[in-house]
């Protein structure tokens, strides 16, 4: 019974009626009032708590304003973290790549290169072969293909570099030609006539690898073109050129002279090697 009285006077205390008056203070007019229970407010306080939390739940999720939380990192942010660890393990891995080339010359400079493998037993083997017994004598097809290859080697030096890219050879001057190709007298070069003072252009691209003076041919220039091929200008007066320097073909690389003790007048000595072997400029070039 007890337990009963106590449920409904709690029950009574819930639904008991309160009015809550809003009143002027001057002239106690009342302006504002509303009838509540206990109950009312409770659910009000909870209703009104619930949307609270719902409001601000859904503020930071789904606005900017979880950006400014301590700890929370933005989108923008994440991307670019991803990113730079993508382009972190990239440099990684070149970074791996440059360390086992560089430990690779290492070895190769300091001797530290592991020995070969090879078949102990295949080397005996062609150690005991005897040379005398083999038939070493040229085939009839042999004799007239190293034929073939020599003239070709004779007679057309630039031939397989000229066809394949037009490989054309500027004249340094243009002037009569005193002493000319002679391989009996070994003068690997021509000596073109000029007037004192006159460019000496270049004969084609290429890189300056001498530019000095000497004794017996007086200011000497050496360029190194494309193909393995060099070209040899002496007894000039000055230079306009230095070794290392890049030229084009036609470029003034010195100035005519009568230099050196080897030289009777200003004229231009030029050579053409070709792979170590000397050419005969008239065969490509016009010095008139």
């Amino acid at each position: 019974m007890a337990k009963k009285d106590k449920d409904k006077k709690f029950s009574k205390k819930l639904l008991h009626k309160y009015r809550l008056v809003v009143l002027n203070e001057d002239t106690f007019e009342e302006r504002f009032a509303i009838k509540l229970t206990r109950l009312n407010v409770f659910v009000i306080l909870s209703l009104g708590t619930i949307i609270l939390i719902a409001g601000t739940i859904f503020l930071i999720a789904f606005t900017s304003l979880k950006e400014y939380i301590p700890g929370y990192s933005s989108t923008a942010l994440k991307k670019q973290a991803t990113v730079l660890n993508y382009k972190t393990d990239s440099l990684q891995q070149v970074i791996n790549l440059n360390e086992q080339y560089y430990a690779s010359i290492k070895k190769v400079l300091t001797g530290d290169v592991s020995t070969v493998d090879f078949n102990r037993d295949s080397i005996i083997d062609a150690s005991s072969i005897d040379a005398s017994n083999l038939d070493l004598k040229p085939t009839k097809e042999d004799s007239l293909l190293r034929d073939l290859v020599d003239k070709e080697d004779k007679y057309n030096v630039f031939e397989s570099t000229i066809s394949s890219s037009n490989f054309v050879l500027f004249p340094p001057v243009n002037g009569t030609i005193s002493e000319g190709y002679n391989i009996k007298d070994r003068h690997y070069a021509v000596d073109v006539v000029v007037a004192k003072d006159t460019p000496v252009k270049a004969t084609a691209d290429g890189t300056v690898i001498f530019a000095e003076w000497t004794a017996e041919t007086g200011y000497v220039v050496i360029i190194e073109h494309s193909y393995e091929l060099i070209s040899v200008y002496k007894h000039n007066a000055s230079l306009t050129k230095q070794q290392g320097d890049l030229v084009k073909s036609g470029e003034v690389i010195a100035m005519t002279g009568n230099t050196g003790e080897l030289t009777t007048g200003p004229h231009l000595h030029f050579e053409l090697w070709n792979r170590g072997y000397p050419v005969n400029p008239t065969n490509f070039i016009d010095f008139n």
